[in-house]
């Protein structure tokens, strides 16, 4: 079962490399582990993900505010939220081969998995990275990349209530980068050093967190139903006391079933009122809600809906990644939903050498590109070719300019999960497309 696992991943890994979805960071140098770039259709999937959770959680509600916080804070942040001080990981190092391995994730405690050598005593490793502010590189310099997102939106907690005076609850959200010096960076882009986080910070009474909770749960899940996911994709895994992060008074994880097996996608966490107290308390400044119908104070709790950005991404594709036999043909397809493709039609002559067919597709594809601008124009091999092209990087919809088309300004749109074709008049055409995604 492990291989045929291993096999598929193997498979998704060649297919991003080769269809320029995903390759590896500095991949000229050797690359550097935990690092990845996006090329066009990889990054042309993440932002269609990112623009569908921004509309979900942002755009379609009244009580949500967007930022787009800094990347290097000053350290004092990191001291109130803990990271400084318990942002780690037990490492252990092999004595014979010298490897390095987050004991939690290892079987054996004592044997390295690499050359069976013995392990050492296992040590707690500080995953923030530390660099150094301004000119000097003295202790009073020092600042980190930020391990999460989070404390962005609980440092402008103050502004966003001073600029839009907001009503309880709310929540303050962002897309974006965040870094961690993983000791042992592994499958693909899904443990990752460099990486990329949606989430919210939904602020709150503490008498009404529970049925809050209960709110974001079933909203997490109609946010992995609007991806494609079906029940069977994701698990709740309820986390115990012991195992949660230091801030955390409940804590539910969402696995999705990659090709290794069931592994953390997202989670939500009851945060209380943890970090808006701590950075009182460190700052000196008041970071409390005034209720306007009570005329009282207080300080409030946090609910956090948080999703892995990148393993979206592979997740997505994982689901996606289909093997099939269509006629006599065997073939791989990316069954992505028309609203996450990449690439959202592809416009063919029928064949590239008859001038008359290219100008006719070369129109078609002009007045569909005003309305779907993620479309691409293919005259590169035979039509078979084009179409099994088209499906390898999830394509939904082929339309080709042939000779009827000239006569009757009717085109043929192929269908990539069926392969069933239908004929469309011109004219027709753009409502029909936008219609399906």
């Amino acid at each position: 079962m492990k291989e045929k696992e291993d096999n598929l991943m193997e498979k998704i890994v060649s297919l991003c490399k080769r269809k320029g979805f995903i390759f590896q960071g500095s991949e000229i140098y050797g690359g550097l582990a935990g690092t990845f770039d996006y090329g066009p259709l990889g990054l042309a999937l993440k932002k269609n993900i990112e623009n569908l959770w921004w509309k979900q959680f942002v755009d379609s509600r009244e009580d949500m505010y967007g930022i787009d916080s800094s990347i290097l804070m000053n350290p004092k942040v990191w001291e109130a939220s803990g990271h400084v001080g318990g942002f780690s990981d037990p490492l252990v190092e092999c004595e014979k081969c010298k490897r390095r391995f987050r004991e939690d994730h290892l079987e054996d405690k004592d044997k390295c998995p690499e050359c069976t050598g013995k392990l050492g005593k296992a040590r707690q490793f500080n995953m923030m990275f530390k660099t150094h502010v301004g000119a000097t590189e003295d202790e009073s310099a020092v600042s980190y990349l930020r391990p999460e997102t989070a404390q962005g939106m609980f440092v402008n907690f103050k502004n966003i209530i001073d600029s839009y005076h907001p009503k309880i609850p709310f929540g303050i959200a962002q897309i974006g980068r965040a870094f961690r010096n993983e000791i042992a960076p592994r499958d693909f882009i899904f443990r990752v050093r460099e990486l990329e986080i949606m989430e919210l910070e939904y602020f709150l009474e503490e008498k009404n967190w529970e049925e809050q909770f209960e709110y974001w749960l079933r909203q997490s899940h109609e946010w992995f139903k609007s991806l494609g996911f079906e029940k069977g994709d994701i698990k709740e895994v309820e986390i115990e006391d012991g195992d949660r992060a230091h801030y955390s008074k409940r804590t539910v994880d969402f696995h999705f079933n990659y090709p290794g097996g069931f592994d953390e996608i997202g989670g939500l966490a009851y945060r209380t009122d943890f970090d808006l107290k701590n950075h009182i308390e460190k700052s000196g400044v008041e970071l409390s809600y005034l209720d306007s119908a009570s005329n009282e104070r207080f300080v409030p709790h946090v609910l956090e809906p948080t999703f892995g950005l990148g393993r979206h991404v592979l997740a997505v594709i994982a689901k996606a990644y289909t093997e099939d036999e269509l006629g006599d043909e065997k073939r791989v397809f990316l069954k992505l939903p028309a609203n996450l493709a990449p690439i959202k039609v592809a416009v063919f002559p029928l064949l590239k050498n008859k001038p008359e067919l290219v100008a006719k597709a070369r129109e078609v594809f002009s007045m569909l590109k005003k309305e779907i601008p993620q479309i691409t124009f293919d005259d590169n091999g035979n039509i078979g070719k084009r179409y099994r092209r088209q499906d390898e990087i999830g394509t939904p919809y082929c339309v080709t300019i042939d000779f009827d088309t000239l006569e009757n300004g009717e085109v043929t749109v192929r269908d990539r999960d069926s392969g069933k074709q239908k004929h469309l008049p011109i004219g027709e055409l753009t409502q029909y497309l936008k219609g399906n995604f």
